[in-house]
């Protein structure tokens, strides 16, 4: 399974047993069917061998055992994916290495990456840290990951953070077309920092709020073209007073998914803002999507 031929466009999706890692599973299942495209299922493991040859066990013997165990993963979860979805193209990666290493790999091919945000194990609460975090922010393609959601709540769908740029337009893209797929309402949001921020922190701006013209300018320049080619999408605009991770990760409360761009900053930059896709990963309250700089628009979700 090391050196099967992954199709160009697959939906990957890493998995390791767990239940978050079974949440995304079925959600990249959806997320296949939805886009007619094949789905690969990733398993990665690197073992620390270094003590078995002291306590003078068999190396081969665990390691072998360890890769049946990754295989049965696999198996098992193409099993169940192929009982609901019966005519989906499944593939099956199982590699004796970093998780990292396995599914950035495979990213410079795949339409999207989708993760759980918790693993099982001795790091189950290190692996959004170790390995949905470093994923998301080296990535070639899109990456999804499946944060912890107040089931039964009432969402409004999918919620954008653009920053006036040009980098925005891929992020926004990918955004108009998850709204599209899952039939949602899309929030595109643009937050700025003025005197008020500096006292109350994140807020959101009323409809109404008279001054605000160059910002709301942004917003339209940032969809523009976008109606067009997504006209099932039901789009509201909205400003933020605040940092934009603070702005972003509030907002998700009331979310089913937050879409964020992630690019190279220089140092001012880092300094004043910080890292926003970091920040949203952490503490965002739904799914998050990471879009790199690198993901072209036609690169994106189709």
């Amino acid at each position: 399974m090391e050196t099967i031929q992954v199709p160009t466009g697959s939906i990957v999706v890493g998995i390791d047993g767990s239940a978050a890692s079974d949440q995304a599973l079925a959600w990249a299942r959806e997320q296949a069917e939805l886009e007619h495209r094949p789905l690969t299922l990733v398993y990665g493991v690197a073992p620390n061998t270094a003590w078995l040859d002291q306590g003078g066990l068999d190396r081969s013997a665990i390691l072998e055992s360890m890769r049946t165990d990754g295989v049965s993963i696999v198996e098992r979860a193409r099993e169940s994916i192929l009982q609901k979805s019966p005519g989906l193209e499944v593939h099956l990666v199982v590699r004796m290495v970093d998780p990292r290493v396995a599914l950035l790999d495979l990213s410079g091919e795949a339409a999207m990456i989708v993760l759980g945000s918790r693993g099982r194990g001795p790091v189950r609460s290190l692996l959004l840290g170790s390995v949905g975090l470093a994923v998301a922010q080296h990535a070639s393609c899109p990456v999804i990951i499946l944060r912890p959601r107040k089931i039964g709540a009432v969402h409004q769908g999918v919620l954008v953070g653009v920053d006036g740029t040009d980098r925005s337009r891929a992020t926004v893209e990918v955004a108009y077309r998850l709204a599209s797929q899952r039939s949602l309402p899309l929030t595109v949001l643009y937050c700025f920092w003025d005197a008020v921020s500096a006292v109350n922190g994140a807020s959101g701006v009323p409809d109404g709020e008279d001054g605000l013209d160059a910002q709301r300018l942004v917003l339209s320049e940032v969809v523009s073209g976008m109606g067009e080619k997504f006209p099932d999408v039901h789009v509201r605009l909205r400003l933020a007073r605040g940092l934009p991770d603070n702005c972003l990760v509030e907002a998700s409360r009331d979310m089913d998914m937050v879409v964020v761009g992630t690019h190279p900053h220089n140092t001012i930059e880092g300094l004043v803002f910080g890292d926003v896709s970091r920040g949203v990963l952490e503490h965002a309250k739904c799914i998050v999507t990471v879009v790199p700089a690198a993901a072209a628009a036609d690169a994106a979700p189709a």
